[in-house]
């Protein structure tokens, strides 16, 4: 049986004032907690999965605490870090109580975030990708280097050994996503067989995802193998058009749409992350914080990649009809 999370109890801590976080929030005896969360883009699954975490864990801790914890959900419709910044001023301005954010651009939203948290006492936990200097009190998701290293390493089995590869690798902006293109270099560098053609940016939407690697392999046709730090083009129908195993192809996460090119044979392997959780650990951690005045036990909460297979994909798919029942 496939797990697909890892569980996390939380370590009683003894809350220590730290310079520019103090973070001492007080919504009152039974009061309602209001948690603003603001991903990337309203356009992919990852965070729709992520929302549902959110809105699940939400109810949970209402019934739990006897007090309703509320989910303000404030993501643009596509990607857009100026919008998130304008998202956390006008939450923090609302009074909400927390924030969890997936940042596009940690310079641009880095500063609403030390704002929101210094002179709001908004308690902000990151998810996906991390803005560190905005003093948020923790980070939940994937290790990107890591992940980066993963993808490469994987695809460097398949693949023998040798080949050129291409790396798909979203908005150029994201920290996260950066992070994931060095570890897929890094990975590279150790086997002399492999030769990395480039890393290529895009929109992070099915279309344009679609579009750079049918423009990339058309240009290249001797690339024989995708490195694809984010599944974009795989959340769409019919998107690889060579047959399948043709070429190899390792991806990030492990929704219904990219299962199906595992079943196809077009893709050897997902690494999924744990996507639900990036939306339920955040609102967790901010909801402790405030109720019992704990921090998580560690700064950088990181959750493991889960490979799944051809043979394990139907098993793995029965997790998004809890996630997303409607999808």
């Amino acid at each position: 049986m496939i797990r697909t999370f890892v569980s996390f109890g939380l370590v009683a801590l003894t809350v220590a004032a730290l310079a520019g976080c103090s973070q001492e929030v007080q919504t009152g005896e039974g009061g309602k907690i209001v948690i603003g969360v603001i991903a990337k883009s309203q356009s992919n699954p990852v965070f729709q999965a992520a929302r549902a975490g959110a809105e699940d864990k939400a109810r949970e801790l209402s019934r739990t605490l006897g007090r309703p914890v509320e989910i303000q959900w404030r993501t643009p419709n596509q990607e857009d870090a100026q919008k998130q910044a304008d998202a956390v001023e006008k939450l923090a301005a609302q009074g909400v109580h927390g924030i969890a954010i997936s940042c596009s651009d940690a310079s641009k939203v880095t500063g609403a975030l030390a704002d929101a948290i210094r002179n709001k006492n908004v308690v902000v936990v990151c998810f996906d990708s991390d803005a560190p200097a905005s003093g948020r009190m923790a980070y939940f998701g994937t290790d990107d280097r890591s992940c980066g290293i993963q993808v490469m390493r994987e695809l460097v089995g398949l693949m023998g050994g040798t080949g050129k590869v291409a790396i798909l690798a979203g908005n150029q902006t994201a920290p996260n996503l950066q992070a994931r293109v060095a570890g897929v270099r890094e990975e590279a560098a150790r086997h002399p067989g492999i030769e990395i053609v480039d890393a290529y940016y895009h929109k992070e939407t099915p279309q344009d995802a679609v579009a750079k690697v049918e423009q990339v392999q058309g240009s290249n046709p001797e690339i024989a193998g995708w490195a694809m730090v984010g599944g974009w083009p795989l959340f769409t129908d019919n998107a690889i058009k060579w047959a399948p195993g043709a070429v190899k192809v390792v991806a990030v996460d492990a929704l219904p749409s990219q299962l199906k090119y595992l079943e196809s044979g077009h893709v050897q392997l997902l690494l999924a992350q744990q996507v639900y959780e990036w939306g339920a650990r955040s609102v967790e951690m901010i909801v402790d914080r405030i109720v019992h005045g704990k921090r998580p036990p560690v700064e950088r909460e990181i959750a493991p990649l889960l490979p799944i297979t051809a043979d394990q994909a139907a098993a793995y798919a029965k997790n998004w009809q809890k996630w997303l029942p409607n999808r």
